[in-house]
């Protein structure tokens, strides 16, 4: 009998052509669209990515204006999904567990006059998550929600709705930053999970409630607040040492440290220090930033001495923890946030599976046993 060849997780197995993401963690590289990630992350805004995601080029300005303006017009929730949200909030779910719930109501005024049906719920999809966020965070802090401005951009209308104020210039570049820098990775768990339900010819909100179960599993969605609590528990710089062999020699995994795919310094968090950087010197608490790079350093010069060779360097979750920390969010919105910014690469893989149209059916081996015969229930042991 043939045996074919089995990769636990699918390691190593190629399983579509893609034209969205390049992620080489070799080099350290990662492109988007034929863009090294440095070249848009800090510069473009978010609906300037969604546009380069799901059309493989940047909007001129009168493109660009009208994505916005309906981005814009498509953010406001379905009554229903503030209702669920609001019986969410009563028995204190968890902001992911409440977002997979309430996202499939997003179906409901799905169709855009003059739209095709697709696209319209791509849309949809990407302009109303923040909404829900945003609501059931404050549903949670026993406030009311906050409705959705249509003058204010993407990443500016998410920090409105959460605080009721505008957010500064400062904080609403860093969030865009953050949202193109986690825009799409490539055939991650939770893109693959997108492309795997739309390739059965399902649609993209059922593909984008898939990816939002597989994300929230930890081993997916990382740990950024941990990095950020690490860096809190230390204090000064003149205890990062000494926390930090401890840790070490206690066998534990410094947060925020070390990557499956990249061998050398994940570029994400190049780009997030770099915004971090900027945020920190105009508003927020520079003395912190000057912490988490002193634990930083120290950090990896420990990881060198005493892991060598094990190429464990800073990950995105380190510096995606102070960068959403300087804007003002609780760790409970980390990985809701990290959501609201995949889900764009999320619809343009769905895109792209749509276009393949072939079924995505990998194989499996059987090693259960064989022979077994049926018995009455009266007759089993």
């Amino acid at each position: 009998m043939h045996t074919q060849h089995l990769s636990p997780g699918l390691e190593g197995v190629v399983a579509a052509e893609t034209r969205i993401t390049e992620v080489d963690g070799t080099a350290g590289r990662l492109v988007i669209a034929g863009f090294e990630l440095s070249e848009l992350a800090g510069h473009a805004t978010f609906e300037e990515m969604i546009s380069l995601l799901w059309h493989d080029e940047l909007p001129d300005r009168e493109a660009l204006a009208q994505l916005q303006h309906r981005l814009a017009h498509l953010r406001t929730a379905p009554d229903i999904a503030i209702q669920l949200l609001a019986s969410a909030a009563e028995q204190r779910l968890s902001v992911m567990d409440a977002l997979l719930m309430a996202a499939p109501t997003l179906r409901l005024g799905q169709h855009e006059a003059g739209s095709s049906e697709p696209l319209s719920l791509a849309l949809r999809i990407v302009a109303c998550l923040p909404t829900l966020v945003a609501a059931y965070w404050r549903l949670l802090q026993g406030a009311e929600p906050v409705s959705p401005r249509e003058d204010l951009g993407h990443a500016a209308n998410y920090l409105y709705m959460l605080s009721g104020c505008d957010p500064s210039a400062a904080q609403t570049h860093a969030l865009d930053t953050y949202l193109c820098t986690v825009a799409d990775h490539g055939l991650n768990a939770s893109t693959f999970t997108a492309r795997v339900i739309v390739s059965t010819r399902s649609d993209i909100l059922s593909a984008v409630v898939g990816a939002l179960g597989a994300l929230k599993g930890p081993l997916h969605g990382g740990a950024p607040g941990p990095a950020l609590d690490m860096v809190f528990e230390i204090g000064t710089a003149e205890r990062a040492e000494t926390y930090l062999r401890a840790a070490l020699a206690r066998g534990e995994r410094l947060m925020g440290f070390g990557h499956r795919i990249y061998k050398v310094r994940d570029p994400r968090a190049d780009v997030l220090a770099a915004a971090a950087s900027q945020l920190y010197e105009k508003d927020g608490d520079r003395e912190l930033y000057k912490l988490a790079l002193q634990v930083e350093q120290t950090a990896l010069q420990l990881l060198e001495e005493l892991k060598p060779g094990r190429d464990l360097h800073t990950n995105v979750e380190f510096y995606t923890a102070l960068l959403l920390h300087g804007i003002g969010l609780p760790t409970d919105l980390f990985a809701p946030t990290f959501a609201l910014g995949r889900a764009a690469g999320w619809i343009a893989h769905c895109f792209e599976q749509q276009r393949a149209d072939s079924l995505i059916r990998p194989q499996s081996t059987y090693v259960g046993p064989h022979g077994r015969k049926w018995a009455p229930v009266e007759q089993r042991q």
